[in-house]
């Protein structure tokens, strides 16, 4: 018999039993399910507002979802995955409708990774619609990377722990003021990313304009340099990523964005990493015409859907 539970936390043996099934649904689809908010949110315990969806046959967690309330504007989101052994049985159906209950009124914005067919079919049977989509591109780095230029003026050195997260944290906001996620990171999602393995203040790169902080580039390393990482049960070579970068709007129109991704592509490069990628939204064209000016090119498409009226 299948049940449903929900709850604010997650048991350690419960976090361990959808990890694990996280690695398997990886396997299978070649793509992970859940994002890194997501992991973070199992793995570091959650926001309190967050709810936890996790269906179990015979005390075996068979699927999850995560719902996340916090954000006032957009409403709600939310990720699910099922286990790959028990699929086409109308379990994820279960987990949206039960995600829409939990969600109350107003609509539900629900996201899927890779742009699967599966998931396109999962939504319209849960009378959710296609309305956002966020672009994956890659790129050689063994292919050539211009030089970066700074305008005069500008001055850019590493992020320093302990010193900078406010600082960094508030020029983010400014950057990304009309970007739904992005723009609404605190001091705490900072904080969380910089536990991960992952974090390497020596891959963050900051422009100065005198004392101001006015850009930066965060990179990010998946798996280990230049050798195979590993993911779950599933090996792959170690890649780069553009992880964030943000310009304040004053400087915008001076390069800086350009100039300051180079500068991270070339410091991947130096970790003897062959490849990077980059998420930006569909719908970004102007930085997406950067991208692709800097030879990146379109590799992969996560969706949001939404039950709207």
């Amino acid at each position: 018999m299948i049940g449903l539970h929900s709850s604010e936390r997650l048991t350690d043996e419960r976090v361990a039993a959808v990890l694990a099934m996280v690695a398997l649904a990886t396997e299978e689809d070649g793509v992970a399910p859940l994002s890194e908010h997501v992991m973070l949110h199992l793995r570091y315990g959650g926001d309190r507002q967050a709810r936890n969806l996790i269906l179990e046959q015979d005390d075996e967690v068979i699927g999850y979802a995560h719902l996340d309330p916090t954000d006032p504007v957009a409403g709600p989101s939310a990720e699910l995955v099922v286990h790959p052994a028990h699929r086409r049985q109308r379990l994820g159906l279960m987990l949206v409708r039960a995600l829409v209950a939990e969600a109350g009124t107003g609509p539900l914005r629900l996201w899927a990774h890779g742009d699967l067919p599966a998931a396109s079919r999962l939504a319209a049977a849960a009378g959710f619609v296609r309305v956002r989509a966020l672009w994956q591109m890659r790129r050689s780095l063994q292919a050539r990377l211009g030089k970066p230029q700074f305008s005069d003026g500008i001055t850019v050195r590493t992020f320093e722990v302990g010193r900078d997260e406010d600082t960094w944290t508030a020029l983010n906001a400014r950057a990304f003021v009309r970007h739904p996620e992005q723009g609404a990171w605190t001091r705490a999602d900072l904080d969380l990313r910089e536990q991960e393995p992952w974090f390497d203040p020596d891959g963050f790169f900051l422009a100065e304009r005198g004392p101001r902080l006015v850009g930066f580039h965060w990179t990010k390393i998946h798996g280990k340099d230049g050798k195979a990482g590993k993911e779950g049960d599933h090996e792959h070579q170690a890649m780069g990523e553009v992880y964030v970068v943000g310009v304040d709007p004053d400087e915008r129109g001076t390069g800086l964005g350009r100039a300051l991704t180079l500068l991270g592509l070339r410091y991947l490069r130096s970790r003897g990493l062959f490849q990077v990628m980059l998420y930006v939204d569909e719908t970004n064209t102007a930085a997406i015409g950067l991208y692709e000016s800097l030879g990146f090119t379109h590799w992969d498409t996560d969706v949001m859907f939404a039950n709207v009226p």
